[in-house]
């Protein structure tokens, strides 16, 4: 173990080398070092490693760049605490990100996003990232962009998934621009991979007050009525998503929202009881809960009278 330390300190301090080779040759050792070696990633990022590679991604040279983001991506998975009290490496991965159309590598990019969804599985690491808007902004414009590679826009979505776990982080995303931006994903773009992931965020978004005039713009609430019509061949986890929207929507947009969530949702409750009926514990949970916030609990929607909505009104949401 103490000649894996000595030989990390000195990779580690290699990395300050006024020799860019040197620098390089380091940077591509402790790469491979911290995929292959768990145990040697805390010692890494003991030995002063993340202060380096965060100024790498400032870097003009690719191949440093796609080192220093991927080492800091394999570090995250056991050293998060030490990248986040690394003054200065959210804003060096803020710039990788904005610089995502020209200056930064796909690669750098992509591993730059992966490291925040990394950090941000940590409840209390959510609002430290989601209080830097240019990181949302930054992950929103990557989505956007019709020149991302998937890969870059499902590690940007996964990224997005986390800052929306926190409640308080929703609004801003909101205001960033994220309802349109994942509503344009969901029509445009046909991978499922990419809209079940996007109608994720949307559902996480859709718990603040500032959802409903956002969802409204862009006709939100009839494109998650859309998903959930058996025509659409949405797949379970899309159709999942979007009732976990509605609902949320229902609950947290205020009574205009509630109202439209009823009104719109009548048409499509057969696909709601398709979830509640087949799709897992949550799915079920969620597809239950909004069926009766569309019935209201006065029976008033003559359809759901019907046995198969009956048994399930009676089910404990």
């Amino acid at each position: 173990m103490e000649v894996k330390r000595r030989t990390i300190r000195s990779l580690v301090a290699k990395l300050s080398s006024v020799s860019e080779h040197t620098r390089s040759e380091a940077l591509c050792e402790l790469r491979l070092i911290t995929k292959h070696d768990a145990e040697s990633r805390p010692i890494i990022a003991d030995a002063g490693a993340i202060p380096y590679l965060a100024e790498t991604l400032y870097s003009v040279s690719h191949a440093a760049q796609d080192d220093a983001a991927a080492t800091l991506l394999n570090l995250s998975i056991s050293s998060r605490n030490s990248l986040v009290s690394t003054r200065g490496l959210l804003d060096a991965i803020s710039h990788a990100l904005r610089n995502h159309r020209s200056g930064t590598s796909a690669a750098a990019v992509q591993a730059s996003a992966a490291t925040l969804h990394s950090l941000l599985v940590v409840d209390e690491y959510r609002p430290i990232v989601g209080s830097k808007r240019d990181i949302i902004y930054s992950l929103l414009d990557i989505i956007k962009s019709n020149n991302s590679p998937p890969r870059s826009i499902k590690d940007a979505l996964k990224a997005l998934f986390g800052i929306a776990l926190y409640p308080l982080n929703r609004s801003s995303m909101i205001e960033l621009g994220a309802a349109p931006a994942l509503f344009s994903l969901v029509v445009k773009d046909g991978r499922v991979g990419i809209v079940e992931d996007a109608t994720a965020v949307i559902a996480q978004v859709a718990g603040c007050e500032e959802s409903e005039e956002a969802f409204r713009k862009v006709s939100g609430v009839g494109l998650l009525i859309d998903l959930l019509d058996p025509s659409t061949g949405s797949s379970l986890r899309t159709k999942e998503n979007a009732v976990s929207a509605l609902l949320n929507m229902g609950r947290c947009g205020g009574e205009r929202a509630l109202m439209e969530v009823r009104d719109m949702s009548v048409g499509v409750v057969d696909g709601i009881a398709d979830v509640a009926e087949g799709g897992g514990a949550k799915g079920k949970s969620k597809a239950i809960a909004l069926l009766k916030m569309i019935d209201g609990g006065n029976g008033s929607i003559v359809s759901l009278r019907e046995s198969r909505f009956d048994c399930l009104l009676n089910e404990s949401s």
